[in-house]
């Protein structure tokens, strides 16, 4: 842990300029030396690490005060980084060619000689593995010369993420710097999906929707979501197939109710509105005024961020109903995978 307060670099989303490449070198800097670094990507901020190193990736769990079974995600500069980690097969590649950069995480068998460090597949047989879209985030991974581990970056269970802020409010003076770009345009995880097996199975939802995947390689491809098949049950100790999968995850320090259409009597409560809002709540956040699934993703961390900071007795979210016309409706799903885990009994 660093007992120095985090440093901020400044950066483009496309960096471009000396000043730039001067605060993406500073960071690699550090992540070759084996320090922490916070970096921006699509989807929400990673806590950086070289991902070959046993002891940086012991660092990651230890500021974020992770589970050990909870492995972590491997961000790669580019597909060919990305697959040589891995057992990649003609779907793997298939779906790098459409996806990557992009907020898709594959996780594939392990190839026997893979560099990356046990501790970030917490020992299992398996690697998480995704390209970001983001053009400072790859620059970083090049420019440290490793794929770099990059789990969210804020203390572990709690609201991931999406501004350097963010970061900063977990987890300054435990990590060495945050590389700001600015707020990520997705908002929410990548999408994880299993190819381990022979069908592939959506493991969390994300902004690659499962249209997207169907698409791209056929229904046959893919496991039915509501099928567990051939995932084995929690016991609370094994290591994890993907990270993402707690029961209770993305959690503020308020209790969370779903679905909520109106008050509860003699409680006070922030409303995350999806649309119009209904009367009589303390405080109103909008999620979407005009119920768009995709910006509602992109607002969602920061407003729970945001309805943790009021006096109230909880934070209350509004159904996500979307119209069977609309496109991005399959966004939702991963914003109810998200809203589900952080109304969850707090483990």
């Amino acid at each position: 842990m660093s007992p120095e307060p985090t440093r901020r670099l400044k950066v483009a989303v496309d960096p471009v300029s000396a000043e730039d490449r001067r605060a993406i070198d500073d960071a690699a800097a550090l992540v070759v030396a084996g320090r922490l670094v916070a970096f921006p990507t699509e989807t929400v901020y990673g806590l950086g690490a070289d991902a070959t190193s046993d002891a940086a990736v012991a660092r990651v769990y230890a500021a974020k005060g992770r589970p050990a079974r909870n492995p972590l995600i491997v961000h790669a500069s580019d597909p060919e980084q990305g697959l040589i980690v891995a057992r990649a097969d003609d779907r793997a590649r298939v779906l790098a060619g459409l996806f990557w950069p992009g907020p898709l995480t594959m996780v594939m068998k392990r190839r026997a000689d893979c560099r990356i460090a046990d501790a970030a597949t917490a020992g299992g047989p398996t690697v998480a593995v995704r390209v970001p879209a983001l053009s400072a985030a790859r620059a970083l991974i090049r420019a440290a010369g490793v794929p770099m581990v990059g789990p969210s970056a804020n203390r572990s269970g709690h609201v991931s993420p999406t501004t350097a802020d963010h970061v900063l409010a977990d987890l300054d003076g435990r990590i060495a710097a945050v590389l700001d770009a600015g707020p990520c345009p997705v908002g929410v995880e990548s999408t994880v999906i299993d190819l381990s097996g022979p069908r592939i199975r959506v493991l969390r939802p994300g902004a690659i929707t499962t249209s997207m995947l169907r698409a791209a390689l056929g229904a046959d491809d893919l496991a039915d979501p509501a099928d567990g098949g051939d995932l084995p049950a929690d016991d609370g100790l094994s290591a994890l197939p993907s990270p993402g999968m707690l029961g209770s995850h993305y959690a503020p320090g308020h209790a969370v109710r779903l679905d909520a259409t109106a008050p509860l009597p003699g409680r006070r409560e922030v409303l995350l509105a999806y649309g119009p809002p209904p009367p009589g709540f303390a405080h109103v956040l909008q999620l979407s005024a005009d119920a768009r699934p995709r910006e509602a993703a992109r607002r969602l961390y920061a407003l729970l961020r945001a309805a943790d900071g009021f006096d109230v007795d909880g934070i209350a979210v509004a159904p996500l109903q979307v119209s069977p016309a609309d496109p991005d409706g399959e966004i939702l799903a991963a914003l109810a995978d998200r809203l589900g885990r952080a109304a969850a009994p707090r483990d």
